[in-house]
């Protein structure tokens, strides 16, 4: 498509704004989500009085965050403390654009878009240490520190990880790796998804992986002393990793649209990112707090062995193939 708004700068810039709206629409879902499966963990019913369902909880809680004061601490340092949320959630946003939503198609459909999906959100630790070091807060900053070290941790077995995909296929284009996925992808990759699965979770500093945002410790940790809209963003930034990550999870080793053709193979893939969203909540509701030690263990010491594993594995099936 030559000469297409679609292309070239003006076509990442359009893809990235509508990658951004689709991570504050399903933010708003996804908050709803969370709030019902943990109120049925609980053995509570969750939002329920707002709107059918409670579904318009959300809304009306987004709607009061916008109008509340957008403060700045006065020991804080102004310009790096306003843009810092803006770091952590642009890099997300983009790292959508590179999903394969339907055979043949992804809205940046790019050679290296497998590397481009692990590289570019790593931009958002920058982010949260700029967020965190800003505030003159030494809870804040300690939550930054703490999530710069968890995020770099986690990096490493979740991109070897999806390598052991990445060799199968033969490709770093994503519609490639599709084009190429088959049912027997799952128990072959069974390794490499588990640690694909618990790398997303602690990237995304979810429970029990949430050390940087400890309540009980560091009050909100990176983000203690945002409010109003820049609050929001670091939640969408949050809801947006983890749904960033269901996408590409579920199309990369659960098969995403290649199950069936059309519009039918999309609402698999759609379904198949819910359960992932799903069960990221019900780890966070159900698992307790891992102690900062334990977090750094469970990355250098088990995840990465395990991946590497899965990725000689691979080799072992390619080469006899």
């Amino acid at each position: 498509m030559s000469g297409s708004v679609f292309t070239g700068y003006t076509g990442g810039l359009i893809w990235g704004l509508g990658g951004g709206l689709v991570i504050a629409i399903a933010t708003l879902f996804g908050v709803w989500w969370e709030r019902k499966v943990a109120g049925r963990i609980q053995m509570r019913l969750g939002p329920q009085t707002t709107g059918p369902f409670g579904l318009l909880q959300t809304v009306a809680d987004m709607v009061k965050l916008l109008l509340k004061e957008d403060i700045t601490p006065t020991q804080a340092d102004a310009p790096v403390f306003r843009v810092a949320p803006l770091i952590v959630f642009v890099p997300i946003a983009m790292a959508v654009t590179v999903i394969p939503f339907a055979a043949g198609w992804a809205p940046l459909d790019t050679s290296v878009g497998m590397l481009f999906f692990l590289a570019v959100p790593s931009v958002s630790v920058i982010g949260i240490l700029m967020a965190g070091w800003s505030s003159g807060n030494s809870y804040a900053t300690l939550g930054g520190l703490r999530g710069a070290a968890q995020m770099i941790s986690y990096e490493l077995p979740r991109t070897l990880s999806v390598l052991s995909v990445v060799l199968l296929a033969g490709s770093l284009r994503p519609v490639e790796v599709m084009e190429a996925w088959r049912w027997w992808f799952i128990p072959l990759n069974g390794i490499g998804f588990l640690v694909y699965f618990i790398s997303s979770v602690a990237e995304c500093n979810r429970g029990p992986f949430d050390i940087p945002e400890a309540e009980s410790e560091l009050v909100a940790g990176y983000f203690a002393d945002y409010s109003g809209i820049r609050w929001a963003i670091f939640m969408m930034s949050e809801y947006g990793g983890v749904i960033a990550a269901s996408l590409f999870g579920a199309a990369l080793f659960l098969g995403g649209w290649a199950w069936a053709p059309g519009l039918f193979g999309t609402a698999i893939f759609l379904l198949l990112t819910v359960v992932l969203v799903t069960a990221m909540i019900w780890i966070k509701w159900t698992f307790p707090r891992m102690r900062m030690d334990q977090l750094m263990n469970t990355a250098w010491k088990v995840l990465t062995p395990m991946a590497l594993l899965q990725i000689a594995i691979i080799g072992v099936v390619i080469a006899w193939l």
